[in-house]
């Protein structure tokens, strides 16, 4: 199909009183020998109708938009960033239960699935009973996982609690970097923080994002939370002014902070 516009295909069921207890699923993958074999096992099973179906990105957000649905399968290769294009599909209808199809997720994909609020991931092989199994489930709430895939999001959890309890590495932040923290865990913005080390906002911020990937936190809410599991802050009395040696020159002679760099 030439066109980006997503269209109910021979073989779907379009809304009706008498359907409207079932759940609607869109099928969208790039074969279609694909899309016939699941909307051939869907048409089934009288609990399931098929209200459109779509070959690439570009009909799948069509489809999603003009036809109101439950859940739907949505092949990985559809776009070269999956996880993306889930969360854009998602903004679309918000109520959407995303089912991935893929041909082998890894590890790292399948928590960044679950993290962009796909609820189900299954391979190709999958039978058919099972699929229609995981459409059921995925539509009442639940989270469709293999065995592999729940391991995965289990040890991605245990790493991340490990992380927040584990002794903290000695020496990890320069003493400029501690007290920028400790300005950010008492509740000052970017630009006080500025006024009192004697910088501009610019770097405040170019430091933070150094402080963020050594911490391994993303914001300043979990900074706050690392610094309190680990006591960070405890480190702080002991740093020097870095207003004083910010940079490679000594102060101005009339005692005002030289900038940092």
């Amino acid at each position: 199909m030439a066109s980006g516009m997503a269209k109910p295909q021979p073989g779907t069921q379009p809304a009706s009183a008498e359907g409207a207890d079932r759940l609607r699923v869109i099928i969208a993958d790039s074969q279609a020998i694909f899309r016939v074999g699941i909307r051939k096992v869907l048409a089934l099973e009288d609990d399931l109708r098929v209200v459109a179906q779509a070959e690439n990105l570009v009909q799948t957000l069509s489809a999603v938009t003009k036809f109101p649905a439950d859940v739907l399968l949505f092949e990985s290769r559809l776009s070269s960033n999956a996880p993306e294009a889930a969360s854009e599909l998602l903004k679309r209808a918000p109520g959407l239960k995303i089912i991935v199809i893929t041909a082998d997720a890894d590890a790292d994909q399948t928590v960044e699935y679950l993290r962009r609020g796909v609820k189900g991931i299954v391979t190709r092989s999958i039978a058919p009973d099972l699929l229609v199994r995981c459409v059921r489930k995925v539509a009442e709430g639940e989270t469709w996982l293999d065995n592999r895939g729940v391991n995965w999001v289990i040890e991605a959890y245990r790493s991340q609690a490990a992380q927040l309890t584990s002794p903290r590495p000695k020496n990890r932040l320069s003493d400029k970097e501690l007290l920028i923290v400790s300005c950010v865990s008492q509740g000052m913005r970017n630009k006080e923080i500025a006024q009192q080390v004697g910088t501009t906002e610019q770097v405040i911020k170019n430091y933070l994002r150094k402080v963020y990937d050594k911490l391994g936190v993303s914001d300043r809410l979990e900074l706050a939370l690392y610094c309190i599991h680990h006591r960070l802050m405890d480190k702080v009395a002991g740093v020097p002014d870095v207003t004083a040696s910010a940079a490679d020159s000594p102060p101005a002679a009339n005692g005002a902070s030289t900038k940092v760099q």
